[in-house]
């Protein structure tokens, strides 16, 4: 294999992501971290609830993978939430444990009693979240964010300000509010957060830009995928210079969820060549053990995880499918745990015949093999669907007599 980025024995993405021309778009930081959300903003998926011991155990998955920082929990929903908390960071990971508050004076306290390392800080910033839901002014908001991340400050915790709604705040009343946090106390970062998902990647590069040079401050990018965009949005904000992306494994979450960890994971390393020195091996254990904790069921053909990811029934390049699966994936299915699979139906072609039949150690006369195919076809398309092993072996019965021994 070439030693190109782009090209390894385990991936063959595009060359053209290495042009210069693109590359010197990207204002990169030195470091991206991933910050998982999925035991907060990951449970606020309705219907979906984890228990004390299911967070413990997922929470020791993401470290295992090099997941950077986890967010624990809100420990002001309930008394196994903040149980919760406290039982991951004894755990002593290599991870970073955060807990999510609001600018609320109780809730930061009863974050730094269960020990976390830091926290992230909510309020609105949004323009109808200000006028319709809470009916706050903006002044309102900043005098709640000062006294908040000054009390987070005192108590020794690293403070993410996470005034969200970003996206649909007035950019005056942002600017405004930006200025007066750092006027009176700095966090040490600042979250922009697309809430509603309703952002284009490019207005998303904008903002960072913006709230870096009023902050000068690391950006993290929080991204919900209402649009379709969260991953999208999430790369153009790590282009435009954000040092940390939040996540949630299987990208669930509220409405159409959140920014799928394991796929802004493996887009960082592979598509851009960013070193977060995280196992993208471990990424379909933590999606399995996650589906199994939620019973949240994803597409079959979700990125990354999805089971049906490198399953193909067309006969077009079903010989080169085990061979050569590069030619036919830009991932190499080990690569992440996984084996192609060619499966037979409506679109086999006679290629796929032959390579099932050699898998089966069987071998039939060429004119059997014709007549197989028409059998394959015919029933895939009465049960709108791919033939089972046993319903192919039953086929193949029909031709005993043409089997070459």
């Amino acid at each position: 294999m070439s030693g190109e980025k782009w090209r390894t024995e385990n991936w063959w993405v595009s060359s053209f992501n290495t042009k210069q021309e693109v590359i010197n778009e990207w204002k990169l930081p030195r470091q991206v971290k991933i910050h998982d959300a999925t035991l907060r903003d990951g449970e606020q998926t309705p219907g979906v609830v984890l228990t004390k011991e299911e967070k413990v155990r997922i929470a020791e998955k993401l470290s295992e993978a090099g997941i950077q920082r986890i967010e624990a929990g809100m420990p002001a929903v309930s008394k196994e939430d903040q149980e919760a908390i406290a039982a991951i960071k004894k755990l002593n990971l290599p991870s970073e444990i955060f807990g999510f508050v609001r600018a609320m004076e109780q809730d930061i306290i009863m974050c730094k009693d269960c020990g976390v390392d830091g926290v992230i800080i909510e309020i609105p910033v949004g323009k109808p979240k200000l006028d319709y839901q809470f009916h706050w002014s903006i002044d309102r908001v900043i005098e709640d964010s000062i006294f908040a991340i000054k009390k987070a400050k005192q108590l020794g915790l690293y403070t993410v300000f996470f005034p969200y709604d970003t996206t649909r705040a007035d950019e005056d009343e942002l600017v405004k509010l930006l200025n007066a946090v750092m006027k009176e106390c700095p966090p040490d970062s600042v979250g922009l957060v697309d809430t509603m998902g309703c952002t284009l990647p490019g207005a998303t590069a904008f903002l960072v830009e913006l709230m870096k040079s009023i902050t000068k401050l690391p950006i993290e990018i929080h991204t919900h995928n209402d649009f379709g965009l969260a991953l999208a949005n999430s790369l153009s904000a790590v282009m435009a210079g954000a040092e940390v992306v939040h996540g949630c494994i299987n990208g669930i979450g509220e409405r159409t969820g959140n920014c799928a960890t394991e796929e802004v994971v493996v887009a960082l390393q592979i598509l851009m060549n960013s070193d977060l020195n995280i196992d993208i091996s471990k990424l379909q254990g933590l999606s399995d053990m996650v589906c199994d904790f939620t019973n949240f069921r994803m597409h079959r053909n979700k990125p990354i995880v999805g089971g049906d990811l490198f399953t193909r029934e067309s006969g077009i390049g079903a010989d080169a499918l085990f061979n050569m699966p590069l030619s036919m994936f830009a991932l190499n299915p080990a690569l992440l745990n996984k084996k192609a699979k060619l499966v037979l139906g409506k679109k086999s072609g006679m290629v796929s015949i032959n390579v099932r039949l050699n898998q089966l150690g069987i071998d039939l006369q060429e004119d059997a093999k014709i007549e197989l195919l028409k059998d394959v076809k015919e029933l895939g398309l009465r049960i709108k669907g791919n033939l089972s092993d046993e319903q192919f072996l039953t086929l193949i019965r029909k031709y005993k007599g043409k089997i070459i021994v």
